[in-house]
């Protein structure tokens, strides 16, 4: 226990440490709140300037802005239906809708509360159970991570309206174009036709730019001439009752991100997507249906991202694997710091443990701060007029997606990425899958080709794996079960079972 107070104890003692957090916390909200410019860039580019700054100095800008923008992303998911980040995706589907009943105030509110709840729950399982969690994500191997990566695949499908074949038709073409570019094992070039400038694959930051900017401007201008909704901004801190009301919702969520967040290699989109799923399937009766506006819809995806956070840092500073993106890089700055996390790092260097779950800590009171702040100005945006809101919603997604790596082919595929994602809508496709498969497929590809080599190339052996090692065969049963629940059969027998339950 007194080392848990140690960075608090620290903080009192030098307050540029919460400075610096809360400037981390109030610049990431913003940074994720702005298409094209991920967290994942704001903490590399900050390394590129803290590594001769004083290691807890450091570490607690870049909590602070690590925090920050996992929730930021969904502010624009909200007003815009432009997830700022991968993570926000799933707040999307019912947060824009919120915000197209002239209530994103309340929505925003709503999931500013959730998100700290489940960031806070993310940091406890970070201080209580570190060793534990980490003890299960370390018994995941290649075939676990492929199949988990295929399940949020088909998961996604299920987000796809009624229609299952669209949304797996969906992921399936998000996999396609994360395939492009080098082989990671042998270096070939794949799907890129000789050009170049596909060597390096497509960025999933400009499939997600061109795919949600893009297509939702042109969708919108359809309808230039209709008045933009006022926004409902008299209530942004949420009634206590409707706190409680969703709580159980918003724990269950968390939980969920916390776990999938500990799970290297994954992160809070896996999280969000996976917490979206459970609350629309555990919630019997809503008050609107999902993807209309329902705030479970809301609330879970924003408590599971956020308590990723805090689970991505259980394996990355108990077994020093990544849990994420960040985590790979914040790993980077701890090596540059001279120090080496992994299973030596709680005995050898404790404080620096206790620091971050205190700095994490610390990073989402300020995000409660900062979250129900700035709404006001943020729901204006959505009441601009269209004429003028969506083109210039268009001109700034040329621009983040050139700025990723300063090539202007990115300019050319966001905006192709973005009249393909308008027909597709046009035509019942939800786009949210193919931004996931995008994400998901070289993780699914990279797993079932070191899954093979673990097997010699064996498939007989590799198919058995699946039902030898408890994990795989779980998980192959969820996988199953979710083709099945998608079969008419299986609807058949859910509305017999019904009758007969509401007979006896």
């Amino acid at each position: 226990m007194i080392e848990a107070l140690g960075f608090f104890a620290t903080s009192w003692i030098d307050p540029s440490l919460l400075v610096l957090t809360a400037l981390g916390t109030l610049a990431g909200i913003y940074v994720g709140a702005i298409p094209g410019l991920s967290v994942t860039m704001a903490v590399s580019i900050l390394i590129s300037f803290t590594f001769k700054w004083e290691v807890n100095a450091a570490l607690a800008l870049i909590a602070g802005v690590y925090v920050g923008g996992v929730y930021g992303g969904a502010r624009s998911a909200i007003l815009l239906n432009i997830p700022g980040a991968p993570s926000a995706i799933a707040t999307a589907l019912d947060g824009y809708p919120l915000a197209r009943k002239g209530l994103a105030g309340e929505a925003i509110g709503l999931s500013t509360v959730m998100s700290v709840i489940g960031g806070l729950i993310g940091v406890l399982a970070l201080a209580l159970a570190a060793p534990a969690i980490s003890d299960i994500a370390l018994q995941f191997n290649s075939r676990d991570y492929m199949l988990l990566g295929i399940i949020g695949i088909l998961l996604v499908g299920t987000l796809s309206g009624e229609s299952f074949a669209k949304g797996a038709f969906a992921g399936a073409l998000g996999v396609l174009v994360g395939m492009v570019g080098l082989d990671p094992m042998t270096a070939e070039a794949r799907f890129t036709y000789g050009s170049i400038d596909l060597m390096g694959g497509i960025p999933y930051i400009v499939a997600m730019i061109g795919f949600f900017g893009v297509a939702e401007a042109l969708v919108q201008l359809e309808n230039v001439g209709k008045t933009a909704v006022r926004q409902a901004i008299s209530r942004i801190v949420p009634a206590w009752r409707d706190v409680r009301r969703y709580l159980r919702v918003g724990l269950r969520a968390s939980g969920i991100g916390t776990l999938i967040g500990a799970l290297p290699g994954t992160g809070g989109d896996i999280a969000a997507l996976l917490a979206y799923d459970d609350a629309r399937r555990s919630t019997k009766h809503p008050e609107t249906p999902f993807g209309q506006g329902a705030k479970e819809g809301l609330i879970a995806p924003e408590a599971a991202n956020n308590a990723a956070v805090g689970g991505a840092f259980i394996p990355m500073l108990t077994l020093g694997i990544p849990g994420d993106a960040v985590t790979a890089i914040i790993i980077g700055a701890l090596f540059i710091h001279g120090l080496k996390p992994g299973p030596l790092l709680l005995s050898e260097t404790p404080h620096l443990f206790w620091f971050m779950v205190g700095n994490l800590t610390l990073a989402n009171l300020f995000l409660l701060v900062f979250g129900l702040t700035g709404v006001r100005i943020f729901t204006r945006i959505v009441e601009c007029p269209r004429a003028i809101l969506f083109p210039l919603i268009v001109v700034l997604s040329a621009v983040g997606a050139y700025a990723i790596q300063n090539n202007p082919v990115h300019i050319y595929w966001t905006l192709g990425f973005g009249v393909l994602g308008y027909l597709l809508k046009k035509y019942g496709f939800q786009v949210a899958p193919i931004i996931l498969g995008v994400i998901l497929g070289p993780m699914i590809d990279a797993n079932y080709r070191r899954a093979m080599i673990g097997a010699r190339e064996d498939l007989g052996q590799f198919l058995l794996d699946f039902v030898t090692h408890p994990i795989s065969c779980i998980l192959s049963l969820a996988l199953i079960l979710m083709l099945l629940a998608q079969t008419p059969a299986w609807r058949w027998l859910r509305v017999r079972l019904g009758r007969a339950s509401g007979s006896g």
